[in-house]
């Protein structure tokens, strides 16, 4: 059933930026360890840690998706039914988070296209090389999203037609 691929995607996903979030911690425990010590500081460091943040950032928000560990108001979601809880996130995701997808995929694809273009590279000496590619990660997430998006509306409906939870 297409829920599940897209929901094992996902996962796969996730783990890969679970991955991501230690190195993160690392780089950053690195970085100021060494401004602090002994006063090094580069360009390098700091760039590569925004770029992995961005990955885990944008890459990593389709996974909290699926998990519906995203930030939410609670104050009456949590008392609503199974069904209810369906008919929210149904209507929510149709006219809330899809459109907004597309809209983020299409002003970001020529975005991304002209970073490649030019090969966009850091403006600071000692910086990435590569900026495009930390560019490309705006699509990339809000595509993965916008597929997490679908797999919920399916899910949605699914609960509303069986007036089950999915599994």
């Amino acid at each position: 059933m297409i829920i599940k691929a897209i929901d094992k995607f996902i996962d796969k996903v996730g783990e890969l930026t679970q991955w991501f979030a230690s190195i993160l911690v690392l780089l950053v425990c690195v970085d100021v360890i060494l401004r602090y010590t002994i006063g090094f500081s580069s360009a390098f460091l700091s760039e590569l840690e925004w770029h992995i943040f961005s990955f885990f950032f944008l890459v990593g928000a389709a996974y909290t998706l699926k998990d519906d560990k995203h930030v939410r108001v609670d104050v009456f979601y949590a008392r609503f039914s199974e069904k209810r809880k369906a008919l929210v996130n149904l209507f929510g995701t149709l006219l809330f988070l899809i459109p907004f997808c597309v809209v983020i995929i299409k002003g970001g694809v020529p975005y991304t296209e002209f970073a490649f273009r030019l090969s966009e590279t850091s403006p600071d000496p000692g910086g990435l090389p590569a900026r495009f590619v930390v560019k490309s990660f705006i699509v990339v997430g809000f595509g993965l999203l916008l597929l997490q998006g679908i797999s919920l509306v399916l899910k949605s409906i699914f609960i509303l037609i069986k007036k089950q939870a999915y599994k």
